[in-house]
């Protein structure tokens, strides 16, 4: 039997001349098309609260239209070729408008499956560029359950890492090993060791710490890997180092990897914002496969969440990383030394930490957010914390957090190893109830870095 195939015809002409009847050149406001009021927004619908600063002379309306249209289907002109696809369903609507936040829902169907890279291409991308806003900021945004799960989340979540390592009823506590630059790799093993020994559960690099002439990064594996061997040998305890693996390129970060584990390492740390969501992507899905655990630090995101009008809010960055797959995030402390208010930092603990968080104006939630069956992150309190904090601390996380005390380890006046022990001691003091002034009758290292530090509270208007 022959089987025959009629072929389509060849196209003669461009769609456009059938078309263009239909077609009104031109420009139109962008309000015209993109400002819904009253749309309900679909289940499936990606949800997102701008604060939008018009230009003067541009309303607020056409401002935040702009910001629908320019980030999803339009231009600045009418296009015969939006007659090809369904342009009212594919467009982003402004559906609501209170004060300075536009409310702006985007179709599911815009945003690539398991790809935070595609939304920020899409929703903070072009747009913040744009000439109609003088300031343009996304506050929140809500992403579809049926979204959420195209995305792995977490491998290890917060559990499995009490499992793995036999901590439980408190918080993890690390140390940054200072100073965080200029060591060599010898030396550096030195300060692990002793923080360890001294009571910290594990000790981590910096974020600027990769592979400088002065510490190569197989070097200082090697010695920080037999530091903290030695140091398990010597408490009996369970002991870790976050190397930083973070590197000038993927590849090479995936390889530091895997000499990690060939020498038994467990953990490391990435600076997840820096190399991007792309390498992170690749990176978080390694350590998945090789049953690794990695500390996200987030260096870089001031430059785009600290200013009020402008940029990005570190809860957004909190739900891309936990979609993404990381297993512990920076947060802030709000009584340390880096910017950060109770409530806000409050609410970015509440995305890591919760299967579902509801709307809450007060901690700058806008909306419901379920995470399905994503598994949670580790919020991570670091930057200029001592032991006169670890009350204020304990109220702001928990149990559930992970505290990381550098400068507030290797300042104590009698070394890492007693700072160490300090942090330890009045940690599981605050945790069983107990005040510090009690624990420290018993710690003769916390009484001395309560008295150093007594008026250290990093209040900048004093």
């Amino acid at each position: 039997m022959t089987l025959s195939m009629t072929m389509p015809k060849a196209v003669t002409q461009p769609p456009s001349a059938e078309l263009s009847s239909n077609y009104e050149a031109g420009v139109r406001a962008y309000a015209d098309d993109y400002y819904v009021p009253g749309y309900s927004p679909a289940e499936t619908d990606l949800l997102c609260a701008f604060r939008i600063a018009p230009k003067p002379g541009v309303s607020m309306v056409e401002a935040a239209a702009a910001v629908a249209a320019e980030s999803s289907t339009g231009t600045w002109t009418e296009v015969w070729s939006n007659q090809l696809t369904d342009i009212d369903f594919y467009k982003a609507k402004v559906y609501e408008i209170h004060d300075n936040i536009a409310f702006i829902a985007y179709p599911m169907d815009l945003f690539e499956e398991n790809s935070v890279v595609n939304i920020m291409s899409s929703i903070v991308g072009n747009v913040f560029g744009f000439k109609a806003v003088s300031a343009l900021r996304l506050e929140d945004m809500r992403i579809p359950v049926a979204l959420v799960k195209t995305f792995p989340g977490p491998n290890v979540g917060i559990y499995d890492e009490r499992v793995w390592s036999n901590k439980w009823e408190r918080p993890l506590l690390g140390g940054t090993v200072k100073p965080k630059l200029g060591l060599p790799p010898k030396a550096y093993s030195t300060i692990i060791y002793e923080c360890l020994v001294g009571g910290l559960d594990t000790t981590k690099d910096d974020e600027n710490m990769n592979s400088q002439p002065f510490s190569r990064w197989r070097d200082r594996f090697m010695y920080a890997q037999d530091a903290v061997v030695d140091a398990i040998a010597e408490t009996g305890e369970f002991k870790g180092h976050w190397h930083n693996v973070t590197a000038g390129s993927t590849m090479e970060s995936l390889r530091r990897m895997d000499y990690l584990h060939s020498q038994g390492a467990k953990m490391f740390m990435f600076d997840f914002l820096t190399a991007g969501f792309a390498a992170s992507t690749d990176v978080f899905k390694h350590a998945g496969d090789l049953g690794m655990i990695v500390h996200c630090h987030r260096a870089m995101h001031a430059v785009f969440t600290r200013q009020l009008d402008h940029g990005i809010h570190m809860r957004v960055v909190a739900k891309w990383l936990r979609l993404t797959g990381g297993d512990h995030l920076h947060t802030g402390t709000v009584v340390g030394k880096l910017e950060g208010s109770w409530s806000e930092t409050e609410g970015i603990i509440d995305i890591l930490r919760e299967r579902f968080i509801p709307a809450d104006h007060a901690k700058g939630i806008y909306f419901d957010q379920d995470f399905a069956g994503l598994k949670d992150v580790w919020p991570v309190a670091s930057g200029g914390i001592h032991v006169h904090h670890i009350p204020e601390l304990y109220k702001l996380t928990g149990n559930d957090a992970f505290w990381l005390f550098g400068g507030g380890t290797h300042g104590h006046p009698k070394g890492s190893r007693a700072g160490a022990r300090a942090n330890r001691v009045a940690t599981e003091a605050i945790a069983s109830g107990q005040t510090l002034e009690e624990a420290a009758q018993n710690c003769p290292e916390l009484r001395d870095a309560m008295e150093l530090w007594a008026d250290v509270r990093f209040d900048v208007t004093k």
